[in-house]
């Protein structure tokens, strides 16, 4: 009996792991993560560790951590969890090198409601893309759960869904034409590819079950 328990235990817990792979095929979804390691994700990975099947940013080093393939139009789903207080980002289409809030795309991952940003910009905001495009916010769940996003880019076109809720539907050099509304330049902000990546700022978020769909062009 002692050893059929074991048994039957990896046996359900393989059962449940081709099950999970199965759906991402269905779907057409690739995951990024293999939920033990950083194998194929560069930059700091000195700064972020795997714990219980997840990518977590050490808040005592953080940095900006890229998967090391190049993506143009993409359907990006993740899920993360953050602390109180916790500020992130989420890089796409950007260079590894310089700040991708500029050179490429940020799209912040923050915990808006805290009283520590009380007096953000909008731009700002969990799900805007930084500096550009301001999301709507009241859509984050309470720190210490798991929140689900998703991030359509599609040329021009980003849609950013949290939760089920559209926080973001825009045309990025619509809303740029006449100048970004943080008054900066955005020289990336127009990107054809670029890496997908985490923005840890010295503060705890993780990341899990992380996949992505290439789109048609």
């Amino acid at each position: 009996m002692k050893r059929i328990l074991p048994l039957l235990v990896l046996t359900l817990l393989g059962a449940v792991a081709n099950v999970a792979t199965l759906h991402a095929e269905e779907e057409g979804f690739t995951s990024l993560f293999n939920g033990k390691d950083l194998e194929g994700w560069i930059g700091a990975v000195n700064g972020y560790f795997v714990e219980d099947g997840a990518i977590v940013c050490d808040p005592k080093k953080g940095g900006n951590l890229y998967y090391g393939k190049e993506f143009d139009n993409f359907d990006l789903k993740f899920e993360f969890k953050l602390e109180p207080g916790a500020n992130n980002g989420l890089a796409i289409r950007s260079p590894v090198e310089g700040n991708p809030a500029y050179n490429g795309m940020e799209l912040q991952i923050l915990d808006t409601e805290h009283e520590h940003y009380n007096n953000i910009k909008p731009y700002q905001a969990h799900g805007s893309v930084y500096g550009v495009v301001p999301a709507k916010r009241g859509f984050l769940k309470p720190t210490g759960e798991w929140n689900k996003q998703e991030v359509i880019a599609d040329g021009h076109h980003i849609k950013v869904i949290l939760n089920g809720e559209t926080i973001v539907d825009a045309d990025i050099k619509e809303a740029s034409k006449d100048g970004t509304v943080d008054g900066n330049e955005h020289p990336g902000l127009l990107n054809e590819k670029g890496h997908i990546g985490f923005l840890g700022h010295g503060t705890k978020v993780e990341f899990r079950n992380i996949r992505i769909k290439a789109l048609d062009k």
